[in-house]
């Protein structure tokens, strides 16, 4: 079962749920001029960064998020991705504040940017953490302390980077 998901208002850069245009209509001169630029130059290039509306919460408020990609590069760039999904964000590690698996197509993808382009995403988390046990699940609140937030784009399972983070309080 999947939980709440956060809702994702997408940036005029972007179209679509995760920041990307999925029929990426840019020129075949911009992709071959992307393919020229290695990947671990174009994961040094990008640059990310996580902001929230505050820095102090009470427990259960929702958590507003905005995530800014940004390739600091004159040139378009493309960051390989072992999977479908191009970035991601976390609360305390846990992807989408949730101990749940989540399924994305095994299938490479590329996380694409136009010379010098921003791509913002600006989303809620309901400030609840989601638990599974076996078919149970539950949306807890957190207990008062700290939290990471962390932005990442996908490059590796268990190693994303580029990344940015911020600490939040629960009250």
């Amino acid at each position: 079962m999947v939980g709440p998901q956060p809702r994702r208002d997408v940036g005029t850069d972007a179209s679509d749920e995760f920041g990307v245009d999925p029929g990426d209509s840019r020129s075949g001169l911009a992709t071959r001029l992307s393919s020229l630029v290695p990947a671990a130059l174009a994961r040094r290039a990008v640059a990310v960064s996580l902001e929230t509306d505050r820095d102090v919460y009470a427990r259960d408020d929702p958590v507003e998020i905005t995530v800014t990609f940004e390739n600091r590069l004159p040139v378009p760039v493309a960051i390989p991705t072992p999977r479908r999904r191009r970035w991601g964000w976390t609360v305390d590690g846990d992807l989408e504040a949730s101990d749940e698996r989540r399924y994305t197509r095994e299938r490479p993808a590329a996380f694409r940017f136009d010379g010098g382009e921003r791509k913002r995403i600006r989303f809620t988390w309901h400030g609840r953490l989601e638990r599974t046990a076996g078919d149970a699940h539950e949306s807890i609140v957190p207990d008062p302390g700290e939290y990471e937030l962390r932005a990442f784009v996908a490059t590796h399972e268990g190693r994303y980077r580029p990344s940015d983070s911020t600490t939040i309080r629960l009250e």
